[in-house]
């Protein structure tokens, strides 16, 4: 390894380790080490703010600004206060039942759309279903937000790594549909089923306070309906309008910003109101994140650690499906999985190429689709989703700290890749 590379390495680790045990703000790690890389020259202002490969990804940042100014405005109407009432009236309280409701709607409408905003609109709801019942949501936000990554992998459009490896390989969606989904759906249940022993803890409940929700009206919770109306207007426009970005050519933070604009323009809602439920941590932390990975990229380390295991795995389909299934899910735990995959991306081309193009040898791509995009379960920084929701539970009053989220994280991302190993194979190399 180069010095540069060294130096990078180095800067990342502390500023990982730093995150990790909360000895600092995540927020001043981030944007520390980001100074440092900076510094240091392992990276530049023109790569930092303007690379698409090594750079900060506006349209990350973007896209979670327009939804967060959308679901500030709808959180004045009533809206999720409605939706808790009634999810907590249709599962009569039992808090087993919502978490199954919560996990399924998560998980389908991340498929749907981009798993991040399914997030910002589902942890709302789940904050006052939980306040209403006296339940700790910490348990409910985790495994929403690791059913939005699980569900996000099922289509082309529900995670961005998908979109790097459709535009590589020449996938459609319903490519996506054939080769993901069905397993998506397999380990959606499997997940269902070991959330009541995972979060066995928070499945205690207060009959009086749910006698009290069922007693509620939620009709009553709406307070402005004429807000409400122009708000769902809105969000439909916006999510026809990341259904249909690619026939569109509009990036989904262009359609998110466009949303917030025309919500803020014809409501009476004022700015301050409209901005005053942004995460700016959140979006900060994204920024510092974005350039310490992107000049872990610049100086080569991530190519690196690429091209050794396609050196390691090359002319063994098998080995280097799994192979690749088990190193991406592991580095998408502590880098952000975009960059990774469009690093790793050419190189799986140049393998699937060298082996003739066959369905086996295709099986890699989708191993990296999967490794990337379940490995980002395993901690609280693996992937957009994660940072969001920790950032939601600090403002909410009820924190989530890393290894909280990582001990669940590192359970659910390993039995993933483990199921998905044997998908793999019975899939492309014994059914064929």
């Amino acid at each position: 390894m180069t010095l540069g590379q060294v130096l990078a390495v180095v800067v990342f680790v502390g500023a990982y380790v730093l995150i990790a045990t909360e000895r600092v703000h995540r927020v001043a790690a981030a944007l520390g080490g980001a100074a440092l890389m900076l510094a240091l020259r392992l990276t530049d202002g023109e790569t930092a703010f303007h690379s698409l490969d090594a750079g900060i990804d506006w349209n990350v940042v973007f896209l979670l600004l327009g939804m967060m100014v959308i679901v500030g405005v709808l959180k004045q109407t009533g809206l999720f206060e409605y939706l808790a009432i009634a999810a907590a009236k249709r599962a009569r309280g039992r808090p087993y039942a919502m978490l199954v409701v919560f996990v399924v709607i998560t998980a389908t409408a991340s498929a749907a759309l981009d798993n991040v905003t399914t997030v910002l609109l589902i942890a709302p709801v789940t904050f006052l279903v939980c306040d209403r019942l006296g339940l700790n949501p910490i348990p409910f936000l985790i495994a929403e937000v690791m059913a939005s990554n699980i569900g996000g992998t099922a289509t082309l459009i529900g995670d961005p790594p998908n979109i790097i490896i459709a535009s590589r390989a020449g996938f459609s969606f319903n490519d996506f549909l054939v080769h993901l989904a069905p397993f998506i759906v397999v380990l959606m249940v499997v997940f269902v089923v070991v959330c009541r022993w995972l979060f066995r803890d928070a499945f205690r409940y207060d009959e009086k306070r749910v006698a009290e929700v069922m007693a509620l009206s939620e009709r009553e919770a709406i307070r402005n309906r004429t807000l409400l109306w122009q708000s769902l207007a809105v969000l439909a426009l916006v999510l026809a309008g990341f259904t249909l970005h690619s026939a569109l050519h509009v990036e989904p933070s262009v359609v998110a910003l466009l949303g917030a604009g025309l919500l803020v323009l014809i409501s009476k809602v004022t700015t301050e109101e409209a901005i005053a439920d942004v995460e700016w941590e959140t979006l900060v932390f994204f920024m510092g994140l974005f350039v310490m990975v992107g000049a872990l990229v610049e100086t080569g380390v991530i190519g690196e650690v690429s091209h050794a295991l396609a050196g390691a795995v090359g002319g063994q389909p098998l080995v280097a499906v799994l192979g690749l299934l088990g190193i991406s899910a592991v580095l998408s735990a502590v880098v952000d999985n975009i960059p990774y995959v469009a690093t790793m991306s050419p190189i799986v081309g140049d393998l699937v190429s060298a082996q003739g193009g066959t369905a086996q040898s295709e099986a890699l791509w989708w191993s990296l689709a999967l490794g990337a995009d379940l490995g980002g379960n395993a901690t609280a920084v693996g992937a957009s989703a994660n940072v969001v929701a920790l950032g939601l539970a600090a403002r909410n009053g009820t924190p989530i700290s890393f290894w909280t989220f990582t001990r669940y994280g590192l359970v659910v991302a390993g039995l993933s890749v483990l199921l998905a190993a044997p998908y793999l194979w019975l899939r492309y190399f014994v059914v064929g």
